[in-house]
């Protein structure tokens, strides 16, 4: 395909790629507004009840990965149109669901399906746009993420107070309109026939489900199945020939290291989503629909600078993007820790920084870890920095939750003067040194590299 064809369409599939993210973000985060009438009507626990989020959750994030492993082997277009259907069949499932395990079953055959877009949200900007305008790609990719994170509970909490919530499942019939743009303008890419290493596959599969469920229910047995898949996992990829990830891909310095940092940075920002909620509801005491409109201009600011930062990364380089990144969580950080506690009104305003930040944050090592892969390892390179991602808010949650149980005596931050507050305060003052540590490390393996690479 000639560069200026392919750039027209990748012009347009990333619009189509943006719509269909909002629909799938949507899909994801809907079902926590409603989990107290799933529960109030098919009579179940808390810990049963979850399971329609933590499910969903648990395929989509061992499906990113498998999705993009296939990618780099069948055609995007095929796996698309397989994926979204399942997506939409999953739906209609939990449309007339009469029984608690159809619901469930609905939700797990959606993620199945769902799966697929963030494994290509990662790939089209990769395989349609040359480096130097891929920031602006992965820039609309990011606004539509944080559209439909910011539309999602507000259309659930419209839905359920017009009809039953069972009408939420209808939210992925719309992607079905996007797969005829799909299946013309993704291109016809040869498949490469080879065989796919799916013992290998399957073994970080159950990886990184175990380690989820051991995260989420803090429970040693997951936790040491993990251990031990792992390390079949290992053996597996450095014994047979063509493995599902190949051990080279390891080997790759930047690429390891900058997925180390996304991990890490990805956990840190989720507490702007996990802990922001938690501490205007306990702080605050803000009723769950005030909160909502306390933590909405964040998410609205978001989108509205997604594609800017995606030029600024064109147009300055990935690591200014994250300078600029890193600068707005510190600052957001900073000021959260100060004054936790404050009017919820000076916490909104604290909130932008903070998703703006995480917002940029993300496009800038997406950009930089799309620049550290091969060709063939496209696929399965960005979908394990997916699934990482996931894993980051897992694990981060967790840690979270267990130190605000613990509560807090004294406080570290000495402007901080709310004792209600001095947990959120302390943990706060700890997310903004790890981010600077992390910032060092950022500019001295990709920093200077930079500034180097200008000046010659």
């Amino acid at each position: 395909m000639e560069t200026g064809v392919q750039q027209q369409a990748g012009e347009k599939l990333i619009r189509i790629l943006a719509f269909t993210l909002v629909i799938s973000v949507m899909s994801a985060s809907m079902f926590n507004i409603v989990l107290p009438e799933i529960r109030a009507e098919f009579q179940l626990s808390f810990a049963q009840v979850s399971w329609v989020t933590s499910a969903f959750l648990l395929i989509y994030a061992i499906g990113t990965v498998i999705y993009g492993k296939l990618a780099d082997i069948y055609k995007l277009k095929n796996l698309l149109t397989f994926g979204l259907i399942f997506f939409v069949f999953g739906s209609l499932i939990g449309l007339v669901a009469q029984a608690y395990w159809m619901v469930l079953l609905s939700r797990i055959l959606q993620a199945a399906g769902a799966a697929v877009v963030p494994a290509t949200a990662s790939i089209i900007p990769v395989r349609y746009f040359p480096p130097e305008s891929r920031g602006r790609a992965l820039g609309i990719s990011m606004t539509g993420l944080a559209i439909g994170g910011a539309i999602g509970p507000l259309v659930a909490t419209l839905v359920v107070s017009i009809v039953h919530w069972r009408w939420l499942f209808c939210m992925p019939l719309f992607t079905l309109f996007t797969l005829p743009y799909y299946r013309k303008y993704l291109d016809n890419e040869h498949e490469d026939a080879g065989n796919i290493d799916w013992i290998g596959g399957g073994l970080l599969a159950g990886t990184a489900a175990l380690l989820l469920l051991a995260i989420t229910y803090e429970a040693w047995m997951p936790a040491a199945g993990c251990l031990i898949l792992f390390v079949l996992f290992i053996a597996r990829i450095r014994s047979v020939a063509k493995p599902f990830i190949r051990p080279e891909l390891f080997r790759n310095k930047s690429y390891s290291l900058v997925l180390a940092i996304a991990f890490l940075t990805t956990g840190i920002g989720y507490s702007l989503a996990f802990l922001s909620p938690q501490l205007l509801s306990q702080v605050n005491h803000l009723a769950p629909g005030l909160i909502g409109f306390a933590i909405a201009p964040a998410a609205v600011t978001t989108a509205i600078l997604g594609r800017k930062a995606g030029k600024l990364a064109d147009a300055k380089g990935n690591p200014f993007l994250y300078y600029v990144a890193s600068l707005l969580l510190l600052t957001c950080f900073a000021l959260l820790s100060s004054f936790a506690g404050i009017s919820p009104v000076y916490i909104a305003v604290f909130l932008i920084f903070g998703n703006v930040g995480q917002s940029f944050m993300m496009i800038a090592l997406s950009n930089t870890i799309s620049r550290t892969l091969p060709k063939e390892q496209t696929g399965v390179g960005m979908g394990l920095l997916a699934m990482l991602n996931f894993v980051a808010g897992a694990v981060s949650a967790s840690i979270y939750s267990t130190t605000i149980d613990q509560g807090a005596s004294s406080v570290w931050n000495a402007a901080n003067s709310f004792p209600v507050a001095f947990v959120y305060s302390n943990i706060y003052f700890v997310l903004a040194f790890l981010h600077a540590m992390i910032l060092l490390i950022y500019y001295f393996q990709f920093g200077r590299a930079e500034r180097k690479r200008k000046a010659t």
